[in-house]
């Protein structure tokens, strides 16, 4: 188990990494969140997160989650929006009108290449809303974690 270190104030959305299962991060709350150690290795999950992202995501969001004419900042939104609610707008998608323009989220809930990956994604996304990493892809990672790549088997059919 890991401990957090340093003294920070834990809210709600405290992304604090307090507990690790099978490579995994996870905040108080058991959402899943990032890791970035003081030489700058992240996790595997925001490692992985950040190729999702590039694949699937950035055309439309931009590509370091400020968003773009299409779509908003993700970069902001991760700090408000919570773990489940992203996971609906991903596998669902959205659709937002108003009397100056409309705007819709497709549905990525088939596609194994974006909902394998959604907490890649949504860790990923939560470690740029609070600067925890920056637009550029991850010097150093750790590895991947055997549970996630059996995970990854599984989910993708192999």
């Amino acid at each position: 188990m890991l401990v957090a270190s340093g003294s920070v104030a834990h809210s709600a959305d405290d992304p604090t990494a307090v507990k690790s299962e099978d490579g995994k991060y996870l905040d108080k709350e058991g959402n899943p969140t990032f890791k970035v150690a003081a030489d700058g290795t992240v996790d595997w999950y925001t490692y992985s997160g950040y190729r999702r992202y590039h694949s699937e995501c950035h055309v439309c969001h931009g590509p370091d989650g400020m968003g773009s004419t299409y779509a908003p900042a993700l970069q902001d939104s991760l700090k408000t929006m919570s773990y489940p609610d992203f996971m609906g707008v991903v596998a669902s998608g959205r659709k937002n009108v108003n009397t100056a323009q409309e705007s819709v989220m497709p549905a990525f809930g088939d596609n194994p290449n974006v909902a394998c990956y959604m907490d890649d994604l949504y860790v990923y996304l939560r470690a740029r809303a609070y600067d925890a990493v920056g637009r550029v892809r991850p010097a150093k990672r750790e590895d991947k974690p055997d549970a996630y790549a059996q995970a990854e088997k599984t989910c993708m059919g192999k």
